[in-house]
């Protein structure tokens, strides 16, 4: 266990080193995105933390800011609490509720220390968030604060377990909204970054129907070529997975959603969970920015 948990820093840590050094401007560690793990414990299926090891090595290399977006269906708790205290730092989690799913953290009014007010951010959805209010939450935190932030260096975590197939979370997100987000990454890395890009996997157990196509639209990302959602799933992949499990694999890279960014400055809509969720956090952190909750 040891052996595969530190394997699982040093490959995160070897993608850092890549995008700091400027041998890459962009990386991605599939293996990587450990972010229950606190600093004396293992928590959440998470022996070490990668991305807080990770992050800590780049600051100590010279970077000002650092970015931090969590994606996946889980409070990013472990590297929210690895820089609580630091204002280098921005964490930015995305994930269900907190009163209905593990770890029971991240919650709105969880700002960061007196140190550093403003600099921890979660937005907690309601379970059952589809696209739409999934994708409004990802653009109306990480769009506007990123940009304040200017981080040196962004780093982010896919778990794709906030898939609506995924077994320990409740959320409605398709591939093609997982799809959608990090090309939002792609996009805010390049705009306020440098281009500086660090991404990593995270958690999913739906092995079959949603992580292989999840994170192949992230490396095609990363990697600069997107994959066109309408492409097929090759043939002799669906029939390894025939003969293996005896499950049939989806057909195409697609879920068959639009994966369209409605975005928040355009409206606040009082009766939707979604939009009381961004509503509450935007008001909780926008403030330590000078930032309007209802305009920025």
């Amino acid at each position: 266990m040891h052996t595969a948990s530190a394997r699982i820093v040093g490959s995160t840590l070897a993608a850092a080193r890549a995008v700091w050094n400027g041998d890459a401007p962009r990386a991605v560690s599939l293996a990587g995105g450990m972010h229950h793990a606190m600093a004396q414990r293992a928590s959440g299926f998470c022996v070490y933390n990668d991305v807080a090891v990770s992050i800590a090595w780049l600051l100590q290399a010279g970077a000002r800011r650092v970015a931090y977006v969590d994606l996946d269906a889980h409070h990013g708790d472990g590297v929210e609490r690895a820089f609580w205290d630091d204002d280098r730092v921005l964490t930015i989690s995305v994930h269900q509720h907190p009163g209905t799913l593990f770890p029971g953290t991240g919650y709105p009014q969880d700002v960061g220390s007196a140190a550093a007010r403003g600099t921890a951010v979660n937005v907690a959805l309601p379970a059952g968030t589809s696209d739409d209010g999934w994708l409004r939450a990802v653009e109306a935190l990480a769009a506007p604060l990123v940009r304040e932030h200017a981080p040196d260096v962004l780093v982010t975590q896919h778990g794709c377990d906030c898939h609506r197939s995924d077994p320990l979370a409740q959320l409605d997100v398709s591939v093609d909204a997982q799809r959608r987000s990090a090309l939002l990454m792609a996009e805010l890395a390049d705009a306020h970054a440098g281009g500086r890009w660090l991404a990593t996997g995270g958690g999913g157990y739906e092995v079959v129907g949603v992580v292989p196509r999840a994170w192949s639209h992230l490396v095609g990302v990363v990697a600069g070529h997107p994959v066109d959602p309408a492409t097929p799933v090759p043939e002799s992949w669906r029939q390894m997975v025939r003969d293996l499990a005896d499950v049939t694999a989806p057909d195409t890279m697609s879920d068959g959603r639009d994966a369209v960014v409605r975005r928040f400055s355009e409206g606040y809509n009082p009766d939707d969970g979604a939009d009381r969720a961004i509503m509450a956090t935007r008001q909780a952190v926008f403030p330590w920015y000078g930032l309007d909750p209802y305009l920025d």
